[in-house]
C-alpha cells in the first residue's frame, strides 16, 4: 500500500518541474491529486501522465496570488474528491539579478506576491478545510511548502527571492506551532539548483556558459532532479513523517549545511 492510499493531495505549480514530479509521486503513492497551475495546458499534461499510470487527478487553473482563486481552488478539490489530506505549495517564479539599491519596486512586489503571499493564501484556505475534517491516520492534514537554499543563505543579486524564501520558512513555523494541537503539520523543502523550467529560463537569460558556472557550485557538479525534491515532499506529507513538524529540509546534496 502506498503512503497516501485513499487520500487527497493538492500540488501548486504542478504543470512542470518539481510540481509535476511531486504530483506524479503522490499519485504513485495512492493519492487522488488536484494539479494546480496558471498554465492550464501544462496542468492537463500532468493529469494525463497520472491517468496514464492508472491514477486519478484533476487540473485546476489558478493564479495563486489571487485569494478568490485560491479559495475556489480548494473548493473545487473538495467538490471533486471530498477532503484534502496533503498540500504541496510549490508555485513560484524567478527573475533577473539586481544590486540591492537598484531593485525596482515592481520586481520586488511581484516576487513577494507570487513566492510568499501565495503560500500564505494557500495555507490559509487549506488549513480552513483541514480543520473541518476528522483525523485520518496520524492527522487532519499535512502541508509542505517549497522554499529554497535561499531560505537560509542569500541568493546573490536576488534580495527579493531571498526575502520571499526566508519568509516561507517563517510562516511555516507559525503554522507548525499554531496547529500542531489540531493534528495539522507543516514543513518545507529547500531545493538546491534543480533541472526545472525556471532553471532553463535562467540559463537562457544568462548565456551558454552559465550552466557550467552553476555546476561548479553544486556537490559533485550534479544538478538535482525534480523527483528528488518530490520524493522528500511526499514523504513529509505522509504518516511516515508524523513527528516531523516545522522543519525546513534542504534537498541539495549537501551544498548548504545548516
Amino acid at each position: 500500500m502506498g503512503m497516501h492510499e485513499g487520500r487527497v493531495a493538492l500540488v501548486t505549480g504542478a504543470a512542470s518541474g518539481i510540481g509535476r514530479a511531486t504530483a506524479e509521486i503522490f499519485a504513485r503513492e495512492g493519492a487522488k491529486v488536484a494539479v494546480v497551475d496558471l498554465n492550464e495546458a501544462g496542468a492537463k499534461e500532468t493529469v494525463a501522465s497520472i491517468e496514464g499510470a492508472g491514477g486519478e487527478a484533476i487540473a485546476i487553473r489558478t493564479d495563486v496570488s489571487d485569494e478568490a482563486a485560491v479559495e475556489q481552488m480548494v473548493a473545487t478539490t473538495i467538490a471533486r474528491f471530498g477532503r484534502l489530506d496533503a498540500a504541496m505549495n510549490n508555485a513560484g517564479i524567478t527573475s533577473g539579478h539586481f544590486k540591492f539599491h537598484e531593485m525596482p519596486r515592481d520586481e520586488w512586489e511581484r516576487m513577494i506576491a507570487v513566492n510568499l503571499t501565495s503560500v500564505f493564501l494557500c495555507m490559509k484556505h487549506e488549513i480552513a478545510q483541514m480543520l473541518t475534517q476528522p483525523v485520518l491516520g496520524s492527522g487532519r492534514g499535512a502541508i509542505c511548502n517549497t522554499s529554497s537554499g535561499a531560505g537560509v543563505v542569500p541568493a546573490p543579486g536576488q534580495p527579493h527571492y531571498t526575502a520571499a524564501k526566508h519568509g516561507v520558512l517563517g510562516i511555516m513555523k507559525n503554522v507548525a506551532a499554531e496547529y500542531a494541537g489540531d493534528f495539522i503539520r507543516c514543513n518545507s523543502v529547500l531545493p538546491g539548483i534543480t533541472e526545472t523550467a525556471m532553471l532553463e529560463e535562467s540559463l537562457s537569460r544568462n548565456g551558454p556558459d552559465y550552466r557550467a558556472v552553476l555546476e561548479s557550485t553544486v556537490p559533485g557538479g550534479v544538478i538535482g532532479k525534480p523527483e528528488e525534491v518530490g520524493e522528500t515532499a511526499v514523504w513529509l506529507c505522509s504518516d511516515r513523517a508524523s513527528r516531523v513538524n516545522g522543519q525546513g529540509v534542504i534537498v541539495d546534496g549537501g551544498g548548504v549545511l545548516r
